[in-house]
């Protein structure tokens, strides 16, 4: 079979791309100045100069090729860009070059001056006072004080009330933690079927009734019993109730009580989830205020050494806010399960031996077929449903093409600032809604537009 003739422009391109790989500078750069038409040319598999020249490691023949406007974007045959080259064959260097250059995206991502966000159910009320726990007298001495206040939970649905002249409107009235002295939830103390948890003490930053003259700051606990205690308890206020799921209830709650049950629910829901141990299955014991339990068998392995089995858990989870390398879009997802019209950011447990930025560029690639370099961390929030702690990331796309898997998630899109302006403003007519203010995708939307708004 004859060889196939190729074009003078064809052949232009190969003696490029194969400059490009063998990290040529004089004669790339020569090239590209006799026409630069040349910047985008693809060859074989759909490889351009800039993958090429980042395969091999170039670094300056990639920074003149960026000076060109190389399509920092384009794929080749097997969906990498040039900076999955880069990252994959180890060359960090060039893969920050290609990062950085995102369409200016680097001034947007990186906020050296933005204050810390406290997010909803974040706040931390109570000094925890670790220290303590192991002190069984001092416990039992503050279990019994006077002064001391009990939360009361029932099947994990913590003991609220109600601004609501009924409670059956309380759907929209403001919420508050009931709290109990030591002789209301007296007799729960000692029921088989409940358990105690100390949460801390009041701060002693002047808040009132934090030290009372004389004595000990104020003792807080926290009680889960697994029968219904409303028969034989005086309750406070006659609006009253166990708030049960669905869990925007607990969204009504002030910052304060948010906090304070936050740290409550997630303990008391480890506890209700190992009752007996994970490693031999025996039954095991409270200790340490209720932040471990011990296995009550002498020869269980969870005896001997540091085991995460015997510590209340936290479930790492990232959600984040993926920008467009443009600067001016962002990338939101919606679930089955989302109120119609509702979109948020994509989010996705941490797997074991799984850092943060991993973590991101694999979810956001597995919900929505987009591939993310930079990653940012931004803020982070406690999730008492049962037990997660949600770490807040930015990311920055560099692939644009979405292809949605839709065993995660129904939809995703791109929405420019405006269109997300006016979902959180909750304009005229809005394109989507977001998740309450109260959810961290919420705020990590709210602090990009707040980033941007000088573009």
């Amino acid at each position: 079979m004859a060889d196939v003739q190729m074009s003078p422009m064809e052949e232009m391109v190969e003696r490029f791309l194969d400059a490009a790989a063998r990290g040529d500078l004089v004669k790339v750069t020569s090239m590209l100045s006799h026409s630069n038409s040349l910047t985008n040319q693809k060859g074989e598999k759909d490889w351009t100069a800039l993958m090429m020249a980042a395969r091999n490691g170039h670094f300056d023949v990639v920074q003149t090729l960026l000076s060109y406007g190389c399509d920092k974007l384009s794929v080749n045959q097997s969906s990498q860009t040039a900076y999955d080259i880069a990252k994959f064959w180890g060359h960090r260097h060039i893969a920050n070059l290609l990062a950085r250059n995102m369409g200016g995206w680097d001034r947007v991502l990186l906020d050296p001056g933005a204050n810390e966000h406290e997010n909803y159910f974040s706040r931390e009320v109570l000094d925890r006072l670790s220290e303590r726990r192991s002190d069984s007298a001092w416990l039992e001495a503050r279990q019994n004080s006077p002064d001391s206040v009990f939360l009361l939970f029932f099947g994990l649905n913590p003991l609220v009330s109600s601004t609501a002249e009924e409670t059956k409107t309380a759907g929209q009235a403001e919420m508050r933690l009931c709290r109990l002295g030591p002789g209301s939830v007296g007799e729960l103390l000692q029921k088989p079927g409940s358990t105690v948890i100390f949460l801390g003490v009041e701060r002693r930053n002047g808040r009132p009734g934090a030290l009372r003259e004389g004595g000990e700051p104020t003792a807080w606990f926290a009680v889960d019993t697994d029968t219904d205690p409303l028969g034989n308890l005086t309750l406070p206020d006659r609006n009253s109730f166990f708030l049960k799921p669905p869990f925007p209830g607990l969204l009504r709650l002030n910052e304060d009580d948010a906090g304070i049950m936050a740290q409550a629910r997630s303990v008391l829901a480890w506890h209700s989830r190992y009752s007996f141990c994970p490693t031999c299955g025996s039954k095991t014991k409270v200790e340490e205020g209720g932040y471990k339990r011990t296995c009550l068998n002498s020869d269980c392995r969870s005896q001997q050494g540091v085991h995460n089995t015997c510590y209340p858990r936290v479930d790492p989870v990232v959600i984040m806010l993926v920008i467009h390398p443009d600067g001016n879009q962002v990338l939101l997802g919606r679930k089955r399960t989302f109120p119609p019209g509702m979109f948020s950011c994509l989010a996705g447990f941490i797997e074991p031996g799984e850092a943060i930025e991993d973590a991101v560029r694999r979810e956001v690639e597995e919900e929505s077929g987009v591939k993310t370099g930079p990653v940012q961390y931004v803020s982070c929030q406690p999730w008492p449903m049962p037990s997660s702690l949600m770490i807040g990331c930015l990311a920055v796309a560099v692939s644009t093409d979405i292809k949605v898997d839709d065993n995660e998630i129904e939809e995703a899109r791109w929405f420019t600032r405006q269109q997300v302006t006016d979902a959180i403003v909750k304009g005229t007519k809005p394109v989507f809604t977001m998740p309450p203010q109260q959810a961290i995708a919420h705020q990590l939307v709210k602090h990009w537009v707040g980033m941007t708004s000088n573009l």
